[in-house]
């Protein structure tokens, strides 16, 4: 036979490219039309090994097995597919696994490598496909049979004939029609598939790729710049330049090798005047697509809007909504029915869509405590934003897209904040009938509920927004993410102050400064405070006054001004009693009692919390009912009566476990280390410091439960 040839010559009629990415019509994924693209190159040698190849250990450690020989003849037809989103690296670790199993010596009868191009605008099909196969088989010319079926045949017959073990490699399939026709006839081979679509109907071992870890990124653009020269210190010099480049490119391998092919053509300049341009650039695919050099190794563009837009264009209509609204989603990952909200679908059309989207490796399903969540790669998400900007139609949208998901957001939270601040005799939220669901529904969503918040800052979501942040505080406030309350908070504030709104900025005033006080800053909470209780007295709101003055005067002790704390919390109780208001006048008790104990005053501490004792069993309210106990076991040691104090703050531990409050259950235990340590107990205080710090590790304190278990050693 002659020897293969280098390309192939057919006469092609090409189709022209869409150009419009939001357009409705976009192409037919089953490739069996008449119109195609030319007949692709098979190859007898493999395409070059990748240069500075980055990790994928656990990639290879599935995949090279598959590939190894075996000496059970009876084994099927193996066949892998190497999975994952356009610009993962799916035709670099094929190479790569084939150029370890050649050094290895697997496959005696080579390789066949053919390119189906199955994200071009005109794929090849599996016609052309064998007969490309065939031509590097060296049938050609007058040896090539006239049928297409016996082309095939032939095909079939080849490798059933060819002894030694061959490694197929069907390279870029979109569609299984591609390479259906073209797998072996016998099992003495083995084939490898790369694909951005997940073959889940057919008997595939399936190797999906994630993006790289941040420093398999970053080692991925070091070897890029060394291998260019071997001088070139800017990875070592600028590492946090080179690590924020990492994160700008989404540790998308070709983005990073976009990056890393800028900085050679760049290379008198640092690595950080490239993560400049790229934040300040409203895209970053258009800004490393701007500076893309060109081709790679095996001949394909390095750009990434082409890679997005074949994906995005062969989507249905349907699964193109519903990829660009959840784009414009708040947070790195969506819940189903959240979703669902965002489309106006139901739960169960959204989760079909949503499992088709995740099959094209357009969205990430994550699985978590919360349930089943969906996440975008950021540069998906950067390119759905964009489809949706370019067009009023979709503008629009997306704005009524992310109206509803607030909307949702807002009744949820609502209902459960509500479970949070229930007290025995009131109505029991139907959807949250214990605080557990109520707390696992706000973990699984916060982030995008913190991101909601801040659309407060655009006029048409500036309601709803200002609202879910007053929904979060006491969530945000008992799991001690204060970072995040803080965030939310200042979000809240300035929109309401925008809309001149005086309740919902002295509210968000009100919550800033709690969640100020928590995380320490006790000046600025006074401020907050300050500020939300002048905005209640101009409204004339006297109930939420009383609410103020109780707040400032915890932030005046907290910044060691006991004498103003107690003066804030007298006001505070004064008000109460004047509006009927036996809540928060059992706030004001217990918070003088906290004040007193600060100018040593424990029998009057001890007065003013029994009081606050005697009214929260009255009404109900356990929790607040734990904190008083607290107080008390700490006035009781203050005041000498140690047994007293053991048993109040025992009392207080029963219930904040019973609430799961971990962090207060730490306070509690270390109190009661404290009241045995000084009762000449070191092995009740030892134990009980080892526990705060399990509480408090579990209550997101971890400063507090190393400083525990520091305390506990100091007693071994």
């Amino acid at each position: 036979m002659a020897e293969p040839r280098t390309e192939a010559t057919t006469s092609t009629c090409e189709a022209a490219p869409s150009t419009d990415p939001s357009s409705a019509n976009r192409s037919d994924t089953s490739h069996r039309g008449t119109v195609h693209g030319p007949v692709p190159v098979a190859t007898t040698t493999l395409p070059p090994r990748p240069p500075g190849f980055t990790g994928r250990t656990a990639e290879l450690n599935r995949l090279l097995p598959r590939l190894a020989p075996t000496s059970d003849e009876g084994t099927p037809l193996l066949i892998s597919a190497v999975t994952g989103m356009g610009g993962i690296g799916k035709t670099a670790l094929a190479v790569e696994a084939a150029h370890r199993a050649r050094a290895k010596g697997w496959f005696p009868g080579g390789f066949l490598f053919v390119d189906l191009r199955g994200y071009d605008d005109n794929p090849a099909t599996a016609d052309q496909g064998v007969l490309a196969l065939l031509d590097a088989m060296g049938v050609r010319g007058a040896d090539l049979p006239p049928t297409t079926a016996r082309q095939y045949d032939a095909y079939r017959t080849l490798l059933t004939e060819r002894r030694d073990r061959t490694l197929l490699i069907l390279d870029n399939a979109s569609d299984p029609s591609q390479y259906l026709p073209l797998l072996p006839g016998t099992d003495h081979h083995r084939v490898l598939i790369t694909s951005r679509d997940r073959p889940d109907a057919l008997p595939v071992r399936v190797i999906d790729l994630e993006t790289l870890d941040p420093d398999e990124s970053a080692t991925l653009i070091t070897h890029a710049l060394h291998d260019a020269d071997e001088r070139d210190d800017r990875p070592s010099c600028e590492p946090d330049a080179l690590r924020e480049l990492a994160a700008l490119c989404g540790h998308l391998p070709l983005a990073l090798q976009i990056a890393a092919a800028m900085l050679r053509r760049r290379r008198h300049r640092g690595i950080a005047s490239l993560v400049d341009e790229i934040r300040e650039a409203e895209d970053p695919t258009i800004a490393l697509d701007n500076g893309s050099p060109g081709t790679d190794l095996y001949g394909r563009s390095l750009v990434l809007r082409p890679v997005l837009e074949t994906s995005y264009r062969r989507l249905s209509d349907d699964q193109a909504r519903l990829l660009r609204l959840l784009c414009l989603a708040p947070g790195a990952d969506t819940g189903t029915e959240a979703v669902a909200a965002l489309t106006t679908l139901d739960e169960e059309t959204a989760l079909s869509l949503l499992e088709s989207l995740a099959a094209a490796y357009l969205v990430t399903p994550v699985r978590g405590e919360a349930g089943l969540r969906w996440r975008l790669h950021d540069l998906v998400r950067v390119f759905g934003v964009g489809v949706a900007a370019g067009d009023a139609r979709l503008r629009e949208e997306g704005e009524a897209g992310r109206e509803r998901v607030l909307g949702y957001y807002r009744r949820c939270a609502g209902v459960a904040d509500a479970r949070l601040r229930w007290l025995p005799g009131a109505p029991v939220p139907e959807r949250f009938p214990d605080r557990g669901e109520a707390l696992g529904w706000f973990d699984g969503e916060r982030a995008g509920l913190v991101a909601a918040v801040s659309w407060a800052r655009e006029e048409r979501f500036t309601a709803s927004a200002v609202g879910l942040a007053g929904n979060l505080a006491e969530y945000l406030a008992w799991r001690r993410y204060f970072d995040d309350l803080i965030t939310v908070c200042r979000a809240a504030r300035e929109a309401a102050n925008r809309a001149g709104n005086i309740i919902s900025e002295a509210v968000a005033c009100n919550n800033l400064g709690n969640a100020l006080g928590g995380a320490g800053l006790a000046e600025e909470a006074i401020d907050a405070h300050t500020r939300a209780r002048e905005l209640y007295q101009v409204a004339g709101d006297h109930h939420r006054e009383a609410d103020a003055w109780n707040n400032l005067g915890i932030a005046l002790r907290e910044a060691g001004r006991a004498e103003e704390a107690i003066n804030a919390h007298t006001r505070a109780g004064d008000r109460c009693r004047a509006t009927g208001n036996r809540r928060g006048e059992a706030i004001a008790w217990i918070n003088l009692g906290g004040a007193l104990l600060r100018v040593d005053q424990a029998e009057k501490a001890i007065d003013a919390l029994a009081h606050a004792l005697d009214l929260f069993r009255a009404i109900g309210d356990r929790h607040s009912e734990a904190n008083t106990w607290n107080g008390l076991g700490i006035a009781f040691g203050q005041a000498v009566r140690p047994e007293e104090g053991v048993e109040a703050h025992g009392r207080a531990l029963e219930i904040y476990r019973e609430f799961e409050n971990w962090y207060w259950a730490g306070q509690t235990l270390h109190n009661l280390a404290v009241a045995h340590l000084k009762a000449h107990r070191p092995a009740e205080a030892h134990a009980h410091w080892l526990q705060a710090a399990d509480a408090y590790t579990q209550g997101n304190a971890p400063g507090e439960a190393a400083q525990a278990r520091a305390w506990a050693e100091d007693l071994a």
